[in-house]
């Protein structure tokens, strides 16, 4: 029976199995180097005293799947916590060829074999990193009474603005790939759950080639009901967060440190709040910027940056919530107070991660605002969700892949995503 390499126990007899990572032919010995989900272990052929096992030991190949039984020793001229496996018996259950990704292989190619890729020590935790922090906000949630639930992809109409979306043939009619399920979170609200989130693949339609866009990717979005303000969805942003990042650090952070070089900063106060208005005042004074007249009303990337470097100058804060944008750049069912959507954005580490807000729940209101954005057809299943009451909610979501990225200091969204979906990437 296999027995994984963290519960070795010394001289026991045991059977591990796993990949080889690397192959030492010395004069003396032949050193396999295997690793399991659970770890690292050196296994350890002595030429002279284990001739029967050298032939197969030397014909091992990194990458290849094998499997040892012997015991684990323990040995002071070990590094790997000074323990080593010495076998009796070797089974190669699947010898790898010659592996064709260079360490400084570009970008483009590392993708073309992204599997491979996944085995560097890089990104050997990469995924279990954002699987736990997936998992703490999961539990955030489901400690604060949400209710997790799965919307439909294929959509009969457009999601959100009804631009940027992926037609498919649907049958003898059209279907689009879903922008997100912010109109199934409202549905679910308008239906009497009172708190929902889902964590799930989005599609983006667009031509985007950046470090921080990809066509595919996976949000983490949630909606709760009976809020008195969109404060009310940025306090909860903050608590998830902290949450979050509190865990990641206490289970991963020296990991993080030492792979990535990257600190992980756990909150201790208030994130910061700054109107768009002002912040662009500040930014223009402190550093001269000028927001592109296409722009006002938003941020861009270079703002977002700017606006990180300000909070930390400022607040000694990572994070600082945006709020004042203007109506023109909005999505129709954002609430608004004189005019002004009650909204925010979220930045982190000089990137916008969420943009959130207290949606308008009233039905003359809301219709109102779709008509104002030119929306009819493509928002008529959405529109009836308020005929018949809704309470007062709001929510956000936050990119799974990108706060992936910027958790570890990745210099693409791709290193952050188990395969990336671009303009030029359907494979592999």
């Amino acid at each position: 029976m296999r027995c994984l390499i963290k519960d070795l126990k010394e001289n026991k007899a045991s059977e591990i199995r796993g990949m080889v990572s690397k192959v030492r032919d010395t004069k003396y010995m032949v050193f396999v180097m295997i690793k399991d989900r659970s770890g690292f272990i050196q296994v350890s052929i002595d030429k002279n005293e284990q001739k029967d096992l050298l032939d197969k030991a030397l014909s091992i190949t990194t990458g290849s799947i094998v499997s040892f039984t012997g015991v684990m020793k323990l040995s002071e001229y070990v590094r790997q916590g000074g323990k080593e496996f010495i076998p009796e018996k070797i089974e190669i259950i699947s010898l790898a060829e010659t592996i064709p990704l260079e360490e400084n292989a570009n970008a483009d190619t590392k993708q073309d074999y992204r599997w491979l890729d996944l085995r560097t020590p890089k990104n050997e935790f990469l995924f279990n990193i954002q699987s736990e922090f997936v998992k703490y906000m999961r539990e955030y949630l489901y400690n604060n009474d949400f209710t997790e639930i799965h919307t439909p992809k294929l959509l009969g109409a457009a999601s959100e603005s009804g631009s940027s979306v992926f037609e498919v043939k649907y049958f003898d009619t059209k279907a689009y790939l879903a922008q997100s399920p912010q109109f199934y979170k409202q549905m679910a609200i308008a239906s009497g759950i009172e708190r929902v989130f889902e964590v799930a693949p989005a599609f983006r339609a667009e031509n985007s080639n950046t470090n921080r866009h990809c066509t595919e990717f996976t949000s983490f979005d949630l909606e709760f009901a009976y809020i008195d303000s969109y404060k009310d969805v940025m306090k909860l942003e903050q608590e998830l967060l902290t949450y979050a990042l509190k865990n990641i650090k206490e289970e991963y952070g020296d990991i993080i440190k030492e792979r990535y070089g990257i600190d992980v900063v756990v909150p201790t106060k208030d994130f910061p709040v700054i109107d768009l208005n002002d912040l662009l005042s500040e930014l223009n004074k402190r550093y001269g910027y000028v927001i592109p007249e296409y722009d006002i009303g938003d941020m861009n990337a270079e703002t977002e940056k700017l606006a990180y470097k300000f909070a930390m100058e400022e607040y000694n804060s990572e994070f600082i919530f945006v709020t004042g944008f203007s109506k023109e750049k909005r999505p129709f069912y954002h609430m608004r107070k004189d005019n002004i959507p009650e909204g925010f954005d979220l930045i982190w580490r000089g990137m916008e991660i969420t943009s959130g807000s207290q949606r308008e729940h009233r039905y003359d209101v809301l219709s109102a605002q779709a008509k104002e954005k030119g929306l009819g057809k493509d928002v008529e299943f959405y529109m009836q969700f308020f005929k018949y009451g809704c309470p007062p909610h709001g929510g956000f979501a936050i990119g799974v892949d990108r706060i992936t990225m910027l958790l570890l200091g990745l210099d693409h969204i791709r290193e952050a995503q188990f395969l990336f979906r671009g303009p030029n990437r359907l494979n592999p």
